[in-house]
């Protein structure tokens, strides 16, 4: 099923949901009394949303025994860049109407702004990166290495939102227990492959295509 076609369709309309929801509304002018908070909040958790459901989509493909899974990886990484630009966009425009020197001000006050601001930045090269092109232009192993900055970029997401929240942290706690036990696996899956006589290490081709969707 996973191979048809419609699947990455549906993936990628369902991905539209949250900002279609958003829409919907600000037409109905529904954004509680303070709309820019709402606005900020909605893209960031989304934002999040997103990176976990990247860093997931690895172990479920392998522990659940469904490879095809991966298609979807740079479509739903390309999405938590997608609602991380709105977020950063709600800021800058809405919140600070592009005031620089205020927004400097709010760097050096507010660190959850520079965890945040880091997470942000760390997204933009594997945005730029995510095409075939690309892993051709770098290599595989290049190619690879510069993706893990997707867990730099998670780590970094969820230090912002505990910081911003400072009082209720359950849901940065949540998504900081979702992206550690996500890179815990991976952890793991890498020392398992690395211990000697687990496996029998032959020379393997890679397509770019497989690359692209999992760093």
């Amino acid at each position: 099923m996973w191979k048809q076609r419609w699947t990455k369709v549906l993936v990628f309309v369902a991905s539209l949901g949250p900002i279609f929801w958003l829409c919907w509304r600000a037409w109905h002018q529904n954004l509680t009394p303070n709309p820019i908070e709402y606005i900020t909040r909605y893209t960031g958790d989304w934002t999040i949303r997103f990176i976990v459901f990247t860093l997931a989509v690895t172990p479920l493909r392998k522990v659940l025994g469904l490879p095809d899974l991966i298609r979807f990886r740079r479509m739903i990484g390309l999405y938590a860049f997608f609602y991380g630009t709105l977020h950063f966009i709600t800021y800058i425009w809405l919140d600070k109407f592009f005031d620089l020197p205020d927004m400097l001000k709010d760097v050096a006050k507010r660190p959850f702004i520079t965890a945040g601001f880091t997470a942000f930045l760390l997204m933009v090269p594997l945005a730029v990166t995510s095409t075939t092109g690309w892993i051709r232009r770098m290599g595989g192993k290049r190619w690879q290495l510069l993706h893990r900055l997707v867990y730099l970029s998670g780590i970094a997401g969820v230090v912002h939102y505990y910081w911003l929240v400072k009082s209720d942290i359950r849901l940065p706690a949540m998504y900081g227990a979702m992206v550690g036990v996500l890179l815990l696996y991976r952890a793991v899956a890498r020392a398992m492959k690395r211990k000697p006589g687990l496996a029998v290490q032959r020379p393997v081709t890679i397509s770019p295509g497989a690359l692209r969707d999992n760093p």
